[in-house]
This record gives C-alpha cells, structure tokens and sequence, in this order.
C-alpha cells in the first residue's frame, strides 16, 4: 500500500464523502505544526490505552507488543528529527496514527479501539499541561529563593515606602522584596491547586457517549499517574474549563511581575536612583548614546496584557459552545501554549535579573527623608504619652507643616520647636523620627523591623527546601 494510500485511509470519514477536501479548508482546519508538541503525552496516553485493551481482551498480546514495539519506533524518530509531520494529517494523534499503522500494520489500527479523538486531544492536554505546571512550580520556587538572595542582602537597607506613588513610611528593602516572595508563593499554591483538576482522565468517554467496549478507566488514570477519571462523557470532551483556570492563574503570576516590573521601571530612573539593573538585562538607545534601558522589565510588563489576552480569548472561546465537543475547541491550544511559553520564559529571566539588581542605599534614603517618612511615628509618640490618636495626628500635621517651611526634616527641627507642639515631647523624640529607629520600631509579626524581615526569610527558605 502506497504513502498516500495509508494518508487517504487515516481519514475515518473519507469513504463518506465525495470529493476531497479543498487544500484552503485543509490549511484553514489542519493543527499539526502547532500541536505536534503534544507527541509525547500523546503517546504515553496511546501506550497506557493500549496496555489497558490487551488487559481487558480487547486486543491480543501480540497486537500490544507491536504498539508498544512501533511507538518506540516513532519516539526515536520525532526525538532525532527523522518523523515527518504531513499537513494532510491534520494532527498530531493522525500523524503518530498513520505512521503506527506504517510501521505495525493492523495492529495501529486496533490502538484507536474504545476511543475518539474527541477523549483523546483532552487527554493529551491535560498530560501535557501536568508537566508544564510542574515545570512552572519550579521556575516559581526559583523567582522566590533569588529574591530572597536579595532581601537578605538589603535587610537593613532603607526604602521610602509609598502610599498613592507619595513617601508614606521607612521600609527595609528585604521587606519590600518579601512582599513579591509573598505573591510567588500564592500563585505556586494556586498553580498546583490548578492541577489537580488539571490531572483527571477524560479518555474512556470516547465521542461524546462513552463506549461499549469494556474499557477499564481507572486503571489508565493510574498508569498514567492522573489523580481520577472525568465522570461524565459529555463533559469530558467538551470541558476545557483546566485551561481557562491555568491561563488565570498565569495571568495572576503576570501581573505580579508586572508590578514588580513597573517599580524595577521608575527605581532605575534617574528621578528615583535607587537600583542598577545589570547590563545584560537592559539596551541601549539607537539616537541617544547615553541611555540604558530597563527592556527586560518593560517587556514583561507588556507580555503582561498578551497572557491576560488568552485568558479573555478562552473564555471567549467556551461562553457559547454546546454541548459536547466542537471544533472551536481546536483554538484552545495556540493561546495555551503561548502562555505557558511566555510563562516559563520570564519567570526564567526574572529569578536571573533579580541577582543582577545592585540597590543604591544612600538615594533611597534621602528620598525617605525628603518625604517625611516619620511624621506616623512622632504620632504615636504622642500617643503613647497621652495624647488621642486624632489629636496626636493634628498636632503633627502643623510640625510637618512647619517643617515644610524651614526646608528640614522632622527630625532636624530643634526640641524647642517641637515642644510648643506639645509640651510631652522630650529628647527621645530624636530616636522615634530617625528613620533607623522608625524601622526598627516596626518589630511585629509581618512587620518591616530587620529582625522580622530575616525571620521571613528562614520561614520562606524552610518552606522552599
């Protein structure tokens, strides 16, 4: 039989039809140069299919051993580059079909016994995204032990904490970090919350229907290391809710890294002063010979609005669909494989730029002080002495106020001066408005003081191994 002949009969409808199909709605319907990335996990579901046919009968011994012999035979080939993909297949599961059958005869015609591609593409998915999640859980646990390496180094170092983009109070640098460590790490949570649904077996449901063949589901869910089987045929073709929660929860990891990104942004201008990033991470300007710019970064914030783009393009992509499956579905990939893509890219190049970043003690800290950073903490001295919340909250705006027109800090306004605010205050004042002091002073569970930023971080490192 020729090459073509096998093509032609790969095609399960082609004796129903009377003419071909045009070479335009073949290209237009053909998914094999995106999806041939799914070969593996379609032949791992292919493999746990089959040992499960010949266990229930379905197929003989020998049949089982010639599948397995022929997909080891396929594996060689696509890892070498040998495996020749043909857009007449349409897909990947055609392109390894047709192929089988090649090599192995009827018995790569038996393999698609109990199952449709419709239970197939799912399952191949969902494989396929399982490690991709675990991938990403690792990439995760790399972002947050190098901005750890970070944090600890800067524990002491002092930032102008903002409220409103305004100097609010004095943080440690560490603490700020932590907060990006704190978001990581919810979004590995979620990641591998993720995938457990993620990790349920929809083969077995064949079309849409189940099947009569005696297929035992159960047993494939284990061969394949999935925590469960889809327990309606309608539903598990058609579901593609595992990507939709996937591509949110990437779009939550890309908008924390957008953040991140957006003050990694303004710290490197000359306005604020605070960082260097490392030049492998930024360019040059075509015009302008003095310019380094934070590309990396700036990129990121934009691949931001891309992987928030598939998430609304999936949803999009599901809100009108009947049940059970349809072609629309076929869209579910691109979007897919570009977030996990563009996922896994930046949080490569993030947990390396974050060991590149050198942090400018000095500039941060005359922007703390420029910014009244203390005037909360001679409150609650006032406070402590006495003094309501309210009043003490009055009695210092006018000290700002005042402080504002001398051109000085709080902290540089004589006792005197301070005293006709309110005669309580005495010479430990000067202590209480020092940023040093302010932060020190901070020493609560979560709280910004060095000794709570280093505690996080043995927690976090204990956490991560």
């Amino acid at each position: 039989m020729s090459s073509n002949q096998l093509d032609k009969k790969s095609e399960a409808w082609s004796a129903l039809f009377s003419e071909p199909m045009s070479e335009l709605v073949k290209r237009y319907t053909a998914s094999v140069f995106f999806d041939k990335r799914l070969w593996k996990a379609d032949i791992a579901g292919s493999l746990a299919h089959a040992e499960m046919l010949a266990a229930q009968g379905v197929i003989s011994a020998d049949d089982h051993a010639a599948i397995q012999r022929g997909m080891a035979q396929i594996t060689q080939e696509i890892e070498s580059g040998a495996f020749e993909w043909k857009l007449d297949l349409e897909d990947v599961h055609l392109n390894v079909e047709a192929r089988l059958t090649q090599l192995v005869g009827d018995a790569g015609k038996r393999l698609h016994t109990g199952r449709s591609r419709n239970d197939q593409v799912a399952t191949d998915v969902r494989l396929w995204l399982r490690d991709e999640i675990d991938l990403i859980g690792g990439l995760l646990s790399d972002l947050q032990k190098a901005l750890l390496e970070l944090a600890e180094k800067n524990a002491d170092v002092i930032l102008p904490g903002f409220t409103h983009l305004q100097v609010a109070q004095p943080v440690s640098f560490g603490h700020h970090m932590l907060a990006y460590v704190e978001m990581f790490a919810r979004d590995a949570e979620r990641m591998a919350d993720v995938r457990r649904r993620v990790n349920r077996l929809p083969l077995g449901a064949a079309a849409l229907a189940g099947t009569s063949y005696p297929l035992d589901r159960e047993r494939v869910a284990r061969t394949l290391g999935m925590e469960g089987v889809c327990q309606n045929s309608l539903d598990a073709v058609s579901d593609r809710d595992f990507a939709i929660e996937f591509t949110a929860a990437a779009s939550l990891v890309m908008v924390h890294v957008s953040r991140m990104s957006e003050e990694l942004i303004l710290w490197m201008s000359q306005s604020f002063g605070f960082i260097d990033i490392a030049d492998r991470f930024c360019t040059g300007s075509s015009i302008m010979p003095q310019k380094k710019n934070p590309d990396v970064p700036e990129l990121a914030r934009g691949k931001t609005g891309r992987v928030v783009g598939h998430l609304m393009g999936l949803i999009t992509l599901m809100k009108g669909q009947p049940l059970a499956y349809n072609k629309d579905n076929q869209e579910d990939k691109e979007p897919l494989f570009d977030t996990v893509d563009t996922l896994k890219d930046t949080l490569r190049i993030f947990a390396e730029m974050a060991a590149g970043i050198t942090v400018k003690p000095e500039a941060m800290e005359r922007a703390a002080l420029r910014g009244y950073a203390t005037a909360t903490d001679l409150a609650d001295y006032l406070v402590k002495k006495g003094l309501p919340f309210r009043d003490a909250h009055e009695v210092v705006a006018h000290a700002v106020k005042t402080a504002i027109g001398h051109g000085v800090d709080l902290s540089e306004l004589p006792l005197a001066e301070l005293q006709a605010f309110h005669p309580g205050i005495g010479e430990d004042v000067f202590e209480v408005l020092s940023l040093r002091g302010s932060l020190n002073a901070r020493n609560i569970l979560g709280g910004t003081a060095p000794a709570q930023v280093r505690a996080q971080i043995g927690r976090h490192r204990s956490r991560l191994g």
